[in-house]
């Protein structure tokens, strides 16, 4: 095979991710010429997405069964393949998607490295070509979890956005830096938001840890960095399934692929919360500070002075309230109450779409 259509299969096997997939481009063959060198990228065209033994996957490369473990293991410690190995048991591995995958394996540790500052912009490029659309086929990818203490009234936590419960309950809890914002750093539209802060827990953050792409963390590190990454005004994002939690995302406006997908293409690749942001005008001074600190430009100071919220484009991410003076703006349920979808429901409606 040669290395045009070596590419071109690898990236219509990757667009079968079973959560996120890869739209085929020109750009997209530019990044995974990168994250694939030849040999790899060969051997990725037959690994599965669900984890097998090393002795079942030799079975699939008789040529190669001898060095296998260790291609599979250079392939882990890029960040294209997933291993793990449980004690008095055999090592498995599984090809990593999109995302949570190879799209931020190489920012994770935070390294400024060529490959990091080559596929900045390809990735920029490939969101507005194809990824974004990705992202928001059929449900949101992602959705957003306001933090109680925006809450107007915290008895009115919904059980699917008990954020702190989930975390508490988390088998394992590790950090990385956030991926978004190095891209954007690297084609010099950064910001200067915190970057460690990219929450993983399970077994996804056992592996970054295990490669080197984050470092492990106590529960009250973990409740720590959301407090923080709320009082710096960013989003708390998580996938789009109700009862799950391996990842936790502090987005910012300016940077997040898929912040910048909902803004930039109108495409929603991220779900509101079941909350708004209310005002109290008669409390409001008219500072602009939620106003600054809105990521989605969803409230503003109006003619009379006082913050005015569209209710339309409001995220529910309460990233507003830690900072206004007058204590005016707080969350409240929305008319309309939305469970996240089940894995089921999630899959079939991007399978439709």
């Amino acid at each position: 095979m040669n290395q045009t259509a070596l590419y071109e299969s690898l990236a219509r096997k990757l667009d079968q991710g079973v959560i996120i997939g890869a739209p085929l481009t020109s750009t997209l063959i530019e990044i995974l010429e990168i994250l694939f060198p030849p040999e790899e990228a060969e051997i990725a065209l037959k690994l599965p997405n669900q984890n097998k033994p090393l002795s079942e996957l030799k079975a699939l490369y008789p040529d190669r069964a001898d060095g296998l473990g260790e291609i599979l293991d250079r392939m882990a410690r890029r960040g294209t393949v997933y291993s793990a190995q449980k004690p008095g048991q055999e090592k498995v591995y599984r090809l990593l998607p999109s995302v949570v995958g190879w799209s931020e394996t190489p920012y994770w540790a935070g390294r400024d490295t060529p490959e990091a500052r080559n596929l900045a912009p390809l990735w920029i490029k490939y969101r507005d070509e194809a990824f974004g659309a990705e992202l928001a086929r059929g449900l949101p990818a992602l959705r957003v979890i306001p933090i109680a203490q925006a809450l107007k009234d915290e008895s009115q936590i919904l059980p699917f956005d008990a954020l702190i419960p989930m975390v508490e309950a988390a088998s394992y809890r590790a950090v990385g830096h956030c991926p978004c914002r190095q891209m954007q750093k690297y084609v010099g539209q950064g910001c200067q938001h915190t970057l460690e802060n990219c929450l993983h827990f399970g077994g996804m953050g056992r592996y970054m840890v295990e490669q080197g792409l984050a470092r492990a963390i106590s529960l009250e590190e973990t409740l720590k960095i959301l407090a923080e990454a709320h009082q710096e005004g960013l989003v708390h994002c998580s996938e789009n399934i109700e009862g799950a939690l391996s990842t936790i995302c502090n987005c910012c406006g300016c940077c997040c692929m898929f912040l910048i997908t909902r803004k930039k293409l109108g495409l929603t690749a991220v779900s509101s919360s079941n909350y708004l942001a209310r005002v109290e005008a008669e409390a409001c001074q008219g500072c602009g500070t939620c106003e600054e600190r809105c990521p989605v430009a969803a409230i503003a100071v109006n003619d009379d002075g006082v913050a005015e919220v569209k209710e339309n484009v409001c995220l529910g991410c309460g990233v507003c309230t830690p900072t206004c003076p007058a204590e005016a703006v707080a969350l409240v349920l929305r008319p309309e109450i939305l469970r996240p979808p089940d894995v089921s429901q999630f899959l079939t409606a991007r399978y439709k779409a």
